[in-house]
Order: structure tokens, then C-alpha cells, then sequence
């Protein structure tokens, strides 16, 4: 491992990555990544998200070491993953969305045996410590058989815990996983991060990377089509919905503003929606009263996560 007095500007550092699946039978080839450059600064929790079979799997068994890449080159921890193999791979731990567990193992057994491999001594072993973070100190000594869906996500989450790396990367770690559970499970990721552990998180749910992540990169057939902070991302739909709650039942959007992108909402509130770069709300707000609708109360609602991934990831319609 490296020292941590000896720590790298960036968690990861990707070059031109590629891999292509050759063709195989009926399988036709597959460009996966398409010369993918990232770089992951240390201590931040990124996200990596994109639509099913964009790549993201594929770049973290890369690093994993479970994929064989094409070309370009990888560095974890300022290893490169073709030099120091090994080395490399202890720098990280990875939850996949697979779950393996021998089912006639208990939990503590299956976290000794992990530290084993990892040649962790066992003075320094953290088993009990890690499952009871991860709820699960209670089922420590339980047949792996018979924890619930959510309690085996979790335990693979603790495997990937046992040698203490400073990556970690989540792929998908919520599937599947009730909400109280989800929510213990991010406390918990928080309080990684905070004692300087990095996250690389992929996840379906796009709330939560927007609210955990400090950077996110969206990824779409093999390419990254987006790579920002994440306020940066947020601002790049350039517009916004004024929300009004008329002091009087509007059965219809009046005529003077049926140019506006407005509808009534099934609550009965005026929403407006438009581009923050040409009109003010102050504007907006006169030709409300203009059209003599009183205002008992207004929100205004930006875009969200969602509505910036699916701009795009979205395929566009056939003519």
C-alpha cells in the first residue's frame, strides 16, 4: 500500500482507454471503451453513471483487474495497473453488482478469509468493526444462506473493506437494498470519505449521486459524454419552471400567456417554463399579473440530476 504521507493528486488516472470485445460466432464485435481519459482526484466521491451497457462495468473490472483492456494505460494510486499489478489492485476495493458469498460460510469467517488473502495480520484485522458498520454484527456468526437480499449486498460491501484501501468504488451497492438500510449504508460511506477514503460510486439512483457526489462523469456507448463538478453539471440545462399557486381556480392558462410554455397543473398551480438566458422572473411575473391572475404563492424548480442525464443519454427520435 502505498504511505499515505506519499498520497497521489489523483485516486485514478485513465489514458485513452479502450476495449474492444472481438467477435466471437453470432456475437458481432464491440467497442465497450472508446478511449476513455479520467481523472479521479483523491478524497472526492465521484460518481460514474450512464445507461445500461454504457461501459461503466467494464471500466471497473479494468481496474479491477478481472478485464483485460484493449489499450491505453491506468494508474490506481499513482500504479499503473500493467507495472504493479498487484500493488494496484490492494490500492482498491470494489462492491460489483454481483453477489457472491459461499453460502455455508458465516460472515466473519468470509471477512477473515478476505483479510487472509489480502495478507492483512491479524492484529489488525477489523471484522467485527466492519460488519457492525454495515449492520450485520448480529448475523456475524449467521450461515450466509440465510441472510436476506439486502443483508448479503451489505456483506459485500465489508469484503470489499477488509484491507482498508483508499479507493473504494460501489457499483450499484443499493439494489435491492430497503430504504432504511440505504440510508445506514451512506452514513456510513460518508464517514469513509471523511476519514479520506475515495468513492467511485455507480448507481440507478440518480438522487443519490447528486446529492453524495462531487464530481460526476456520464458515460454513453463507450464515451464520456460529460465530466464536471456536479453544480457545474446541474447549471448545463438552461432552464427553470416558475411554480405559481393563483389566489383564484384557473380553469385554463389565460390567452395572454398561451404563448409562454405554461400549463395547469393537476394541483391547480400555473407552471411556467423558461430558458434562464432570455427571460428574468421579474418579466415573468408582470405578465402574470398582467393577465390578471393573483399570486398567493410561488416556487420556482430547477433541473435535476435526471433531467441532465437523460438530455444526454436520451437517443434522438427517428424523423
Amino acid at each position: 500500500m502505498t504511505d499515505a504521507t506519499a498520497a497521489p493528486d489523483y485516486a485514478i488516472e485513465v489514458n485513452n482507454l479502450q476495449k474492444i470485445y472481438r467477435a466471437s460466432g453470432k456475437m458481432p464485435e464491440k467497442h465497450a471503451l472508446k478511449n476513455i481519459s479520467l481523472n479521479i482526484p483523491r478524497g472526492s466521491i465521484f460518481g460514474l453513471l450512464g445507461p445500461n451497457g454504457a461501459g461503466k462495468s467494464t471500466f471497473i473490472n479494468i481496474l479491477a483487474g478481472l478485464v483485460n483492456k484493449t489499450s491505453g494505460t491506468a494508474r490506481i494510486w499513482g500504479l499503473d495497473i500493467d507495472q504493479h499489478p498487484r500493488q494496484s489492485r490492494a490500492a482498491i476495493g470494489v462492491v460489483n453488482q454481483e453477489i457472491v458469498a459461499d453460502p455455508f460460510f458465516t460472515p466473519m469467517e468470509m471477512l477473515e478469509l478476505m483479510a487472509g488473502f489480502y495478507g492483512v495480520p491479524k492484529s489488525e484485522r477489523r471484522s467485527l468493526e466492519i460488519l457492525t458498520a454495515v449492520g450485520l454484527d448480529d448475523k456475524k456468526d449467521a450461515y450466509v444462506r440465510q441472510l436476506s437480499g439486502g443483508m448479503k449486498r451489505r456483506l459485500m460491501v465489508a469484503k470489499a473493506l477488509v484491507h482498508n484501501p483508499p479507493v473504494l468504488i460501489l457499483d450499484e451497492p443499493t439494489a435491492g437494498v430497503d430504504v432504511e438500510l440505504r440510508r445506514s449504508l451512506w452514513t456510513y460511506v460518508r464517514e469513509l470519505h471523511d476519514r479520506g477514503t475515495t468513492i467511485i460510486l455507480t448507481t440507478h439512483y440518480l438522487e443519490e449521486a447528486e446529492e453524495l457526489c462531487d464530481s460526476i462523469a456520464i458515460v454513453n456507448h463507450g464515451e464520456i459524454v460529460a465530466c464536471e463538478p456536479t453544480p457545474k453539471l446541474l447549471s448545463r440545462l438552461d432552464y427553470k419552471t416558475l411554480v405559481i399557486t393563483p389566489k383564484e381556480a384557473l380553469t385554463a392558462v389565460p390567452d395572454s400567456l398561451a404563448g409562454l410554455d405554461s400549463v395547469i397543473r393537476d394541483t391547480g398551480a400555473l407552471a411556467i417554463t423558461f430558458r434562464t438566458s432570455e427571460t428574468g422572473i421579474g418579466r415573468l411575473l408582470e405578465q402574470v399579473r398582467a393577465a390578471g391572475v393573483g399570486i398567493g404563492d410561488l416556487v420556482t424548480e430547477a433541473p435535476d440530476l435526471e433531467d441532465v442525464f437523460l438530455s444526454l443519454t436520451s437517443e434522438p427520435e427517428a424523423a
